[in-house]
C-alpha cells in the first residue's frame, strides 16, 4: 500500500473571506446626531440674546434696590447698538424724555455719531446713560448689541461706559449706571 498525498491539501489554503463591515447603523446615528445638533443651534441662535452674567460691578445698595422692583411698573428695556457710524440708543416700554427720545429713524443717523476724527465718541454715550440713569433711577439693565465689524476693543469700551460714570462721583467712588449688561447677537 502505498501512501499518496492528495491535491487537494498540498493546496496553500486562501483565507476565507470575512463579511464585510456593516456601517449602514452607524451612519444612521451619525445622520441623526448631525440633524438634532443642527436644529438645536438654529433654535439657540432665533433667541439671539447670550446673558453675560460678569461679577456686578455696583454699589451693594443699587443690586439689592435692582432685585426688588415692583413687577407691574413697566420696563424700560435699554438697547445700544454699536455700528460703524456710531452708537444707536432704544428703549422699550419707557419713554426716555423730550431730550432723550430714541424713536425709529427712517434716515438711519445714529443716536449718537461718531466724531469727526471718526473714533467713536466714549464720552457723549456716558453722559447720555447718566442722563437717561436720571430718569430710570431704579433700572440696571443694558442690552449691548454690536456688527460684525466692530472691533473687540471699542464693545469693550462701550460696555465701560455703560457701566459706571467716572467723571460723576458718589461716596468717592464712581457713579455706577447700568451693571446688568447683555450681549445680543446681530
Amino acid at each position: 500500500m502505498a501512501f499518496h498525498f492528495s491535491k487537494r491539501k498540498l493546496r496553500p489554503k486562501e483565507p476565507e473571506e470575512m463579511g464585510e463591515l456593516n456601517i449602514v447603523p452607524y451612519l444612521d446615528i451619525m445622520m441623526n446626531l448631525i440633524m438634532f445638533m443642527l436644529l438645536s443651534m438654529t433654535g439657540l441662535i432665533s433667541f439671539g440674546v447670550l446673558n453675560v452674567s460678569s461679577p456686578k460691578f455696583a454699589d451693594p445698595n443699587q443690586v439689592k434696590a435692582a432685585s426688588n422692583e415692583d413687577p407691574n411698573k413697566p420696563k424700560l428695556l435699554l438697547t445700544v447698538l454699536v455700528s460703524e457710524k456710531g452708537f444707536f440708543i432704544a428703549g422699550e416700554g419707557g419713554v426716555l424724555g423730550s431730550g432723550n427720545t430714541a424713536a425709529a429713524d427712517s434716515s438711519g443717523t445714529p443716536t449718537i455719531p461718531k466724531k469727526p476724527s471718526g473714533e467713536y465718541d466714549f464720552s457723549a454715550l456716558t453722559a447720555k446713560m447718566s442722563s437717561i440713569k436720571k430718569e430710570f433711577p431704579e433700572e440696571s439693565k443694558v442690552i449691548l448689541g454690536a456688527d460684525a465689524k466692530i472691533p473687540y476693543d471699542v464693545l469693550v469700551r462701550t460696555m465701560d461706559a455703560v457701566r459706571e460714570n467716572p467723571g460723576q462721583l458718589v461716596e468717592g467712588k464712581p457713579l455706577t449706571l447700568f451693571f446688568d449688561v447683555s450681549l445680543t447677537v446681530m
